[in-house]
């Protein structure tokens, strides 16, 4: 125990360069550190430790426990037999004590005990670390919520260091990615991420250079993936990750965690897109019933319904025996108003797999999408430039075929999906209602007055 206790006296004036070394780690510690001879008396007390209790080394050292000045006289002597417990038994021992401050306030502490061995291997004493017992729960927790987070956390958690690549991935994020936890070490997220990489990397460089957001950001990605490219949307939240034992905030990366909300999205999207159509539909009721002229009314139908739905829309009128003719046609150019064909008597000149045709044969709805250039595709079924995705639905009145209603989009746009299709056959028995007007009944829609 010599080497143990002569390096120990007190650790603000032992001498010689290793006592000075041993004095300046000690009172470097974050932890309050003492240590007891194998007789109970304290032979090392840091500064942690007097900050914690008051008592300085000088007033410490040398003294045999803790009973009369750090601890109740009644509470002393289990104090100490369970702290000089720890030099006969194995490994760790963790106690919570309550001390007293040299203020006369008690304090309750975890210490975790440990024994010091001699040259010889016998028992030479005991070292005790311990520290407030809310600012250990305080670690812990924040252990336990970091293990939690990277175990069982319902929402992806991946840490980014400063080179914004990933360090650590939880196994949430790692599904989301369809990948393994460490297939995206050190990786740039480009290599995952088709389309949203720029975005996400623009937004870890703003945590990076002036800290966290005030709120989440929702981010739409495209993951390439064994099954092809997966387009989802993110709910992200970005915190800053600075190093605590620096003395100036030292950015170590970001925190980023994120839910996938596609599906919510999505529908929320839907209900808005069905909202505004049938509302569309509506106000096109209402105008269209102050059109005393049916192609007016038809035309003022379709303007209406193309608002978000498509480009262009056309109206062909059958002549006939399998021969439609233009009727009503918006511009070929820039998308604009529906209006009558003028000339448009003479029949079009269809090839026999059009899809204006299969429709009428079909008495139901044809979609059709470019299968090479679109302008190629468009001027071959004649129709304006650049139509690449169009919609053709049948117009039927009282059981019979009055032409065909076709819808078309832009190369630039996503195709026709089977929702569409419940909107633009609404729509077509609406403009058959219209044209589908007997002559003797035009005369009878008259605007209302007032």
């Amino acid at each position: 125990m010599t080497a143990f206790t002569d390096a120990a006296s007190d650790t603000a004036s032992v001498p010689g360069d290793g006592a000075d070394l041993l004095a300046a780690l000690l009172d470097g510690m974050d932890a309050a550190l003492c240590a007891l001879d194998a007789d109970g008396t304290i032979t090392h007390w840091n500064r942690e430790a007097e900050r914690i209790l008051g008592w300085s080394a000088g007033e410490a050292v040398g003294r045999r426990g803790f009973g009369g000045w750090a601890a109740r006289s009644a509470d002393a002597e289990e104090i100490l037999g369970r702290l000089m417990g720890a030099m006969k038994g194995p490994g760790r021992q963790v106690h919570e004590l309550a001390l007293l401050r040299k203020d006369g306030g008690r304090v309750l502490v975890r210490s975790q005990a440990a024994g010091v061995r001699g040259a010889d291997g016998g028992p030479a004493g005991v070292y005790c670390a311990f520290s407030e017992v809310h600012v250990q729960l305080d670690l812990e927790r924040s252990v336990a919520l970091s293990e939690a987070l990277f175990e069982d956390a319902s929402w992806g958690v991946v840490l980014v260091d400063a080179d914004l690549r990933p360090a650590v991935v939880n196994g949430h994020a790692a599904r989301a990615f369809g990948t393994g936890r460490t297939a995206l070490l050190g990786r740039p997220l480009g290599d995952v991420v088709v389309h949203g990489a720029e975005e996400l990397e623009a937004a870890l460089q703003y945590v990076l250079a002036d800290g966290s957001p005030p709120a989440p950001a929702e981010v739409w990605v495209t993951l390439r993936s064994s099954e092809g490219e997966r387009r989802r949307c993110w709910r992200s939240g970005f915190l800053r990750l600075s190093s605590p034992m620096a003395e100036e905030p030292v950015p170590l990366g970001v925190a980023w965690l994120f839910q996938d909300v596609t599906e919510e999205r999505l529908a929320t999207r839907e209900a808005d897109r069905l909202r505004f159509r049938w509302s569309q539909l509506h106000r096109a009721g209402v105008a269209a019933s102050e059109c005393e002229d049916p192609e007016e009314a038809a035309t003022v139908l379709l303007d209406f319904a193309l608002a978000g739905f498509a480009d262009h829309a056309l109206v062909d009128r059958v002549v006939g025996d399998r021969r439609l003719t233009r009727a009503l046609a918006t511009p070929p150019g820039a998308p604009g108003p529906s209006s009558p064909v003028v000339g448009g008597g003479i029949p079009l000149r269809y090839g026999p797999r059009h899809p204006a045709l299969q429709a009428w044969d079909r008495a139901g709805t044809v979609r059709a999408s470019a299968g090479r250039t679109a302008e190629v595709w468009a001027e071959a079924h004649q129709w304006p430039g650049g139509a690449a995705h169009a919609l053709c639905v049948v117009l039927r009145l009282r059981g019979r075929t009055l032409g065909v209603l076709t819808f078309l989009r832009a190369a630039c746009r996503a195709g026709f999906e089977r929702e569409d299709v419940v909107y633009a056959e609404t729509v077509a028995s609406r403009v058959a209602a219209e044209l589908g007007l007997p002559p003797e009944e035009c005369g009878v829609r008259v605007r209302r007055e007032g």
